[in-house]
């Protein structure tokens, strides 16, 4: 008995059978490079989450894919900076960042956390990238490990040095903060030398303050009763 003849599937038939990628496409960002470079990225996430929670017009986040090829092509042209924001924009979660689906919005700040293996990058390729693509006003970079912060702002389209204060500290003009290593982390501080609190944080200073306050209440009122005892005043009988 004859076999049926196969027939070739037609060129539309084959492409109706593909399913392309959805305009909101996940991050695709490599493992991050150890748990200092992890548990610092989240630091900055939840520092700048928490002093701008009463704003809706930004996005930060980190470790996540922006997308900015000129073709609209999400196979080519994309980097994921540990740690970026993005101004005058809406506050929401996202899967990646798509520059074309976000009316053409490059990051306002961005920050990466050197390594032995992406040093070189972040110094190189990247601050290119970030300084003539993206043109993103500030940049830094930050070492986990041996501490080294750098950064700079765009000036007349280059990147120029920013000049620490005498406590090192480096200037953002986009976040209108400090930022500065305390207690060997990245943190940010506010234009008066405030250090920017996580919730958990200002918790416990709140407890700390008033722990402070109650001592120094119990030492006047030990005061006010040597007094009264030297006037002759039992200071248990007064109500």
């Amino acid at each position: 008995m004859s076999q049926p003849i196969a027939t070739t599937p037609s060129l539309q038939a084959v492409t109706e059978s593909i399913i392309f990628p959805p305009g909101d496409i996940y991050s695709d960002e490599h493992p991050l490079e150890s748990d200092l470079h992890r548990e610092q990225i989240d630091l900055l996430i939840r520092l700048m989450k928490w002093w701008w929670r009463d704003r809706q017009d930004f996005y930060a986040t980190g470790n996540l894919t922006i997308y900015f090829s000129p073709n609209q092509k999400k196979s080519e042209e994309f980097r994921g900076p540990d740690f970026f924001v993005v101004l005058d924009t809406e506050k929401k979660d996202r899967k990646s960042w798509v520059v074309w689906q976000e009316d053409g919005k490059y990051p306002n700040v961005i920050i990466e956390l050197l390594s032995n293996s992406t040093a070189s990058v972040d110094k190189g390729l990247k601050k290119q990238i970030y300084q003539n693509t993206f043109r993103t006003p500030d940049y830094f970079w930050f070492d986990p490990n041996n501490l080294e912060l750098q950064g700079f702002h765009i000036v007349d389209g280059q990147y120029q040095d920013l000049v620490p204060t005498e406590l090192g500290w480096l200037w953002s003009q986009q976040l209108g903060l400090y930022l500065a290593v305390y207690l060997g982390k990245l943190r940010f501080f506010t234009p008066d030398g405030q250090l920017v609190m996580l919730p958990e944080e200002e918790s416990n200073q709140q407890l700390e303050q008033a722990n402070q306050q109650l001592e120094q209440e119990r030492q006047r009122a030990a005061i006010l009763a040597e007094r009264l005892r030297n006037a002759g005043i039992d200071p248990d009988q007064i109500l």
